[in-house]
Parts: C-alpha cells; sequence; structure tokens
C-alpha cells in the first residue's frame, strides 16, 4: 500500500476552531484531541497527566463543555469549537476572572493542575447557570440557575485532581467569582 493511500485510510481532514481560530489539519484517526493540541498547535497549557480520563488535568471546553481531551478523538470533534486556558482570557495580557481569583488566592501549588482545574471551573459554573444538577443539588423546582455554595462548587469540580492539595483555595477562588 503506498503512502498516499495510507494517509487516506487513516488520516482525515479535520477542522477545529481553537481559542476562536480555525485550523484545518491532516490527523491520524487515532490521535486524541489534547495530543493534537499540544503537539500541532503548540497549546501546552492542558497537561497529560494519566491518559485515561481520571485526573483533569486535560480538561478543555469542546462547544462549550468541559471534557477531558486526552479520551476523545480528535477527527470526531470536526467542526467544535476548543477553548483551552490559553484562549480563556482577553485581547493581550488580560485575564479571565478565574484566572485572576486563581493568582488572588494562591489557588494553585505546583499549577500542574491549574489549567484543566480553570477549564473545569468555567464549564461548571455554565453548567449550574444552565440549571444541570449536580449529585448534591437540592431541589430546583423552576429548573433555573442551580446556586452554587462550598459544596456544590467542590462536587462539581471532583474530576479534577490536585496533588498539592489546593482544594479549599480552588473553591475560594470560585466563590470570588460567583459573588
Amino acid at each position: 500500500m503506498s503512502g498516499e493511500n495510507s494517509d487516506s485510510a487513516t488520516c482525515s481532514e479535520t477542522t477545529l476552531t481553537v481559542n476562536g481560530k480555525p485550523h484545518t489539519l491532516l490527523v491520524d484517526h487515532r490521535r486524541v484531541l489534547l495530543d493534537v493540541l499540544r503537539e500541532d498547535l503548540d497549546l501546552w497549557g492542558a497537561k497529560k497527566g494519566c491518559d485515561h480520563g481520571q485526573c483533569g488535568a486535560c480538561t478543555v471546553l469542546v462547544d462549550g463543555r468541559r471534557v477531558n481531551s486526552c479520551l476523545l478523538l480528535a477527527v470526531a470533534l470536526d467542526g467544535s469549537e476548543v477553548r483551552t486556558v490559553e484562549g480563556l482570557g482577553g485581547d493581550g495580557d488580560e485575564l479571565h476572572p478565574l484566572q485572576q481569583a486563581f493568582l488572588d488566592r494562591d489557588a494553585f501549588q505546583c499549577g500542574y493542575c491549574t489549567p484543566g482545574q480553570l477549564c473545569s471551573a468555567l464549564g461548571m459554573l455554565d453548567e449550574a447557570a444552565a440549571g444541570h444538577p449536580s449529585r448534591v443539588t437540592g431541589d430546583t423546582p423552576d429548573g433555573g440557575p442551580v446556586p452554587l455554595d462550598r459544596d456544590e462548587i467542590s462536587e462539581r469540580l471532583n474530576g479534577n485532581l490536585c496533588r498539592c492539595g489546593a482544594y479549599p483555595r480552588i473553591v475560594d477562588a470560585v466563590e470570588d467569582v460567583i459573588r
């Protein structure tokens, strides 16, 4: 089998809008989004932690929803919008309010989990605003936004691990943003 036929059998042209910029890439069908972001687009914020979707270090937003990018085949996301930690802030050096709150609260120690924590927190805020319940959500009869207290925030962020134990400060930072 020639190399040209091999490419067409194992690769597909895939377009992803990443942090507002469209990228069209020839992607091997076996590659996950995390590897495409890091190796092809030089976006190193999302971390390769467990490679099994258990630690949350690779969390990014795809079409506004938080996902473990180590588990998603990039070709399956053709046409999707991806937002990484690099795309959270505004133009220039402007930080997203969550990024600023993490700095203000010293909500990181080694910083390895911080990009995933930030993307997960942003996704979690959107989920709660849309009325999506968690395991600890009480009654929300009108289906409106879920109020976020410390227990609710902790439950919603529990898929993102921090080896340094900065959890209380992470919750503090999220509380600062929602006040």
